[in-house]
């Protein structure tokens, strides 16, 4: 465990927050380059991304950071690039491609809601809502929650995951621009759901829980990418951190302000003396296993969405820890050479394979677009820029 309190590590400075960004646009830029306007591959090989298809559930990241890049730099090529994903993200809804997922909010939140926000595209908006329609579809009365992943008629597909709280923006967004507010109902319950069953007494998550397709009754909680079904996933530990502040922000349900606090507490508890997680907080100092810097990355954008939410010294405490993970994060992490890599946050984890979960190894020690997106949504934050596409 760490010898002292995070309050006493460096902070991040204006800047080291400048410099970040800069670093990071460089990469950005490098890589669209190689890129084009085809995406990126769910995480690095040796610190470089393959092309990909839209098809996979993290296109939207890579899509988020050409819009981050775009109110940066105001280059025409990120918003032409940024505008073809939108098209690209419309064939993928109407021709039904990789759409049986509940990551539609990582999908289209930071494709088409973004686009929507910053250009007023009324077809990103079109193509956004229709997304929210397919997320809809996936909630299940009996339990009350969203289907993580499957065909919805499948028994053994039905559970939800921690993840999916990310997700739940996608709704409270459609209700607000649409006045359909069932987007938002569903929404609630899912979190509702969700929390009461995913969240143990001292304060860590499972990452998935599973009910019964007759009943609607809660059966077991297991994992998917953590250590065992009992133990912390990092990832999904933080993913709680984020989905709190998120859902907080959208009902100011002072349960879920409660409710954060123990999330992020158990988080920020668990971090080991350089402040850059174990993949599975099973893991601490000493150890040689592997550290997700993605998860910190999601942490820290939790903190930040939850600041301004608060009042007096709850604020200020929380800021204070917010710029300390961020230098952390900024100093172990960043990918500052284009040479070497074409993300932005070194040293993430996708999947690391035990024998108490059916994962497999893939994503090790590399870049990752979700790790990569929340790095940069961070910066933007820190840096007075951010315009939330959540």
């Amino acid at each position: 465990m760490r010898n002292q309190p995070i309050e006493q590590y460096p902070v991040m400075s204006p800047s080291d927050v400048r410099s970040a960004i800069d670093a990071a646009i460089v990469q950005v830029g490098a890589s669209l380059g190689r890129v084009g306007e085809n995406f990126k591959h769910i995480f690095s090989t040796d610190g470089f991304y393959e092309t990909s298809e839209n098809d996979q559930w993290t296109n939207g990241f890579w899509t988020g950071i050409l819009w981050f890049a775009w109110q940066l730099e105001q280059d025409p090529l990120f918003l032409k690039t940024a505008m073809a994903h939108v098209q690209s993200f419309r064939t993928r809804i109407d021709e039904r491609i990789a759409v049986d997922t509940h990551d539609l909010g990582f999908l289209y939140s930071l494709s088409c809601v973004a686009a929507y926000k910053l250009t007023g595209d009324e077809f990103a908006k079109e193509t956004a809502l229709m997304a929210a329609d397919l997320l809809a579809a996936r909630f299940h009365a009996k339990g009350s929650f969203i289907q993580a992943w499957g065909a919805i008629d499948k028994a053994d597909n039905y559970r939800l995951i921690i993840d999916c709280l990310l997700n739940l923006p996608l709704l409270y967004w459609a209700s607000d621009v649409s006045g359909n507010d069932e987007y938002r109902k569903k929404a609630q319950a899912h979190i509702e759901t969700a929390m009461d069953v995913l969240l143990r007494p001292d304060g860590s998550t499972y990452h998935t829980y599973y009910f019964d397709p007759d009943t609607g009754e809660p059966t077991k909680g297991v994992t998917h990418q953590g250590y065992s079904a009992d133990s912390a996933w990092a990832r999904g530990q933080a993913w709680g951190v984020y989905g709190l502040a998120l859902s907080y922000r959208y009902t100011k349900k002072s349960e879920y302000l409660h409710l954060f606090d123990v999330v992020t507490q158990y988080f920020l508890d668990n971090l080991p003396e350089n402040l850059i997680p174990y993949w599975d907080f099973v893991f601490n100092d000493p150890s040689d296993e592997m550290r997700d810097s993605s998860a910190l990355a999601i942490a820290i954008c939790g903190l930040l969405e939850m600041i301004p939410l608060l009042d007096g010294p709850q604020a200020a405490r929380y800021e204070a820890i917010s710029s300390r993970l961020m230098k952390a994060l900024y100093t172990h992490c960043a990918a500052t050479d284009p040479s070497k890599s074409d993300g932005l946050l070194l040293h993430g984890v996708y999947g690391i394979k035990t024998p108490f979960n059916d994962c497999k190894n893939h994503g090790v020690d590399e870049c990752n677009l979700w790790g990569d997106y929340f790095y940069l949504e961070a910066l933007m934050r820190m840096n007075g820029s951010w315009v939330s596409f959540w």
